[in-house]
């Protein structure tokens, strides 16, 4: 299966918060933005320039949306695009919303991702915006 992905623009960070901490209101704005909590933590995704000092956070992430939506019927989409991936030795950070998947990988790793979804099939637009 081809897919279109496009490459949003800006860094990422991905944070961990104390499984009781109330989602921060620094994380709700942006282009993308998540809250995930899980028994044990509470997990962020949002730009990187929002993240306050002293926060656990892993910056310099790039995100690639999936175009969708996809049915949640339809099988094997993230795997079409982690698996290139990860033959690429790519690793990913993957978040899913009702209406498709977006999947993080570092900055400097973006060209090497790029690269391995072209030669999959893949149709990738760099930076745009919603």
């Amino acid at each position: 299966m081809s897919l279109t992905l496009s490459v949003l623009s800006g860094e990422y960070a991905v944070c961990q918060l104390p499984e009781a901490a109330a989602p921060p209101a620094w994380a709700l704005s942006g282009e993308l933005w998540t809250l995930t909590r899980a028994p044990g933590e509470l997990s962020v995704v949002c730009g990187a320039a929002q993240v306050p000092a002293g926060v656990r956070a892993q910056k310099g992430w790039a995100a690639l949306r999936l175009h969708g939506p996809f049915e949640f019927t339809l099988t094997g989409v993230l795997a079409g695009v982690l698996n290139p991936l990860r033959d690429a030795g790519v690793g990913i950070f993957a978040l899913s919303t009702f209406d498709t998947d977006y999947v993080l990988v570092a900055q400097e790793r973006l060209p090497d991702a790029v690269a391995a979804l072209r030669a999959a099939g893949h149709t990738v637009s760099q930076t745009v915006r919603r």
